[in-house]
This record gives C-alpha cells, structure tokens and sequence, in this order.
C-alpha cells in the first residue's frame, strides 16, 4: 500500500468524526463500573472495536455515496473527500467500507457469545445504517434526520448498548447519559450541516438546515448545546449529583461554538467550530469519568 493511499484512507476514515464513537463507549464503561463495581477489559475492547468500526464503515460509505450523488462538488467547505478528489476511486472505498463492516461483526461474535440475542437487535441494524445513513431508498442525511439518527444511534444505543454488555441490565441512568451524549454528537451534524447547506441545497440533500434555513440551523446548535448541559441536572434525580458537573466543560465551550455559528459566515471557519465540538465531546467524557471516580 503507498503512502498516496494511506493517506486516501485515512482522510476517508474522517478522524476527527471518531470521538463520536470512542466518547459512547467510554463514558458508557464509566457509567456500568459506577453502579455495578465491576468492568470487563475484553468486552470494552470489542465494543470499542464494533463502535469505531461501524464509525468509520459509515464515513466511509457516506464518502462514494456522496461522490456518486454528486453532493461533494467543487464548491466543498469542508475537508477534501476522496472519492470527489479522484484520490481514491469508488469501488475501492466501498470494498474498504465492506472491510470495516466486517471487523464489527467479528467484534460482536464476542459480545454475542457474552450477553445473546439482544447484541443481535442493536448490531444489525447499526451495519445496515452504516450505509443506509447516506444509500439506500431512504438515506437518512438526505431526508434531514441526519440529528435523529445521531442522536439515536451514537446516542441512546450505543450508551444504553455499552452498559448493558458490561452489566446485563438496561439501568435508566443509562438512557439519561446516552441523551447527552447524543445530544453534544448531534451538534457535529448541526454544524457540518449548516457550513454546506449552500452546496447541499444545489444536489438534494434536504438537510435540516436547507429545509428550514440558516435562523434554524443556529437555534437547533443553541437547543442541542443547552439541552445537553441542563439534562444533566437528571442525575441529582439519580441521587448522582457529583455526575452533573460533566456538563461544565460542556457549557464553556458550546458557548463558544454557539457565538462562533451566531457571528461567522458559514465557510472554512465552522471546520474550527467543528474540531471544538469534538473536543467537547471528549471533555465531556473526561468530567463525567473524573466526577464517577471522585464520588465513587
């Protein structure tokens, strides 16, 4: 393999997307260790593994599809797509989506044989929306629920999911957590979304941004970041209040993110305001882990 192509790949694998998987998987280990004592090494790295595979599966994927529809033209904001470019060519991209699929498959064998049927219900259907995110009769980022989709899957399934391989129950703290972080992963969407609503707009990609306009777009990341910070207040309910304080980083720097998309045009500057949400993800993680540890 050449350099030329491993660096193709690592573009196609979107590195900066992956916080949005590690971030579920992490924070959901935390979360199952806090109320049940325990932690299982082997089945944290195979959900791990199962998690950024599909990640990168799906950027993939989302990568020739988006190429073949026309959606990535020369007009992109956003960082350079492999297929749009010429630096890779389509069947190439998705056979390397087909790879990755593959490697979540043989990490859900493990969790299948730990936890049964209930791997099956949340795997399955997170391969086919691998693809069907953007291919498909009814690709989701096309139809503008690119936001529920994340919320849903890179959210509440994947928290929810993550806590039940490691405990065996389906704890309601679980749901409140899996909230949030769908919520601070939604916002990445927003964002991306907002910054090409101008170009998707011209190749059919109704975001939500295009079918409601940009005033939306803004109101929908001030929603997302606020909801996702004063949710958190949930945990006092769960008689877990030191757990709240994970929101603070949240709230620092979505309010940077909120004045960056209130005051700048959207263009090359909302690809910072795109790495500053995936740091906040990552600080979310990080609080929520240190605050488990500190009230432990």
């Amino acid at each position: 393999m050449t350099v030329s192509t491993l660096k193709a790949c690592f573009l196609a694998a979107r590195p900066k997307t992956l916080p949005a998987a590690i971030v579920p998987v992490w924070a959901g280990c935390v979360l199952a260790w806090k109320l049940s004592g325990s932690f299982n090494l082997l089945l944290a790295l195979c959900t791990l593994g199962g998690a950024v595979a599909i990640q990168v599966a799906t950027n993939f994927f989302n990568d020739a599809i988006d190429a073949r529809k026309g959606a990535d033209t020369d007009r992109r904001l956003g960082p350079t797509r492999v297929t749009a470019s010429g630096m890779m060519a389509p069947q190439t991209v998705m056979r390397l989506a087909t790879v990755f699929l593959g490697i979540a498959v043989l990490c859900g064998v493990v969790l299948y044989q730990a936890r049964g049927w209930p791997i099956l219900a949340i795997g399955v259907p997170s391969l086919f929306l691998a693809y069907g995110y953007t291919g498909g009769p009814f690709p989701l980022a096309y139809r503008g629920m690119g936001e529920l989709f994340v919320i849903g899957f890179f959210g509440l399934v994947a928290v929810m999911g993550t806590v039940f391989i490691q405990t065996g129950g389906w704890p309601h703290e679980s749901l409140l957590l899996g909230f949030q972080i769908g919520l601070l992963s939604a916002i990445l969407i927003s964002i991306n979304n907002l910054r090409d609503r101008e170009e998707d707009a011209t190749t059919g990609k109704h975001t939500l941004a295009v079918r409601f306009g940009p005033k939306v777009a803004v109101a929908l990341i001030w929603l997302e970041v606020k909801l996702a910070v004063f949710s958190g207040l949930g945990w006092i309910a769960f008689g877990q209040p030191a757990l709240a304080i994970a929101g603070a980083p949240v709230f620092l720097l979505g309010l940077r993110v909120i004045w960056g998309v209130l005051t700048f045009p959207p263009g090359p500057a909302f690809n910072r305001l795109l790495a500053l949400g995936g740091l906040q993800l990552i600080l979310f993680a990080a609080a929520f882990h240190f605050a488990a540890v500190m009230g432990h």
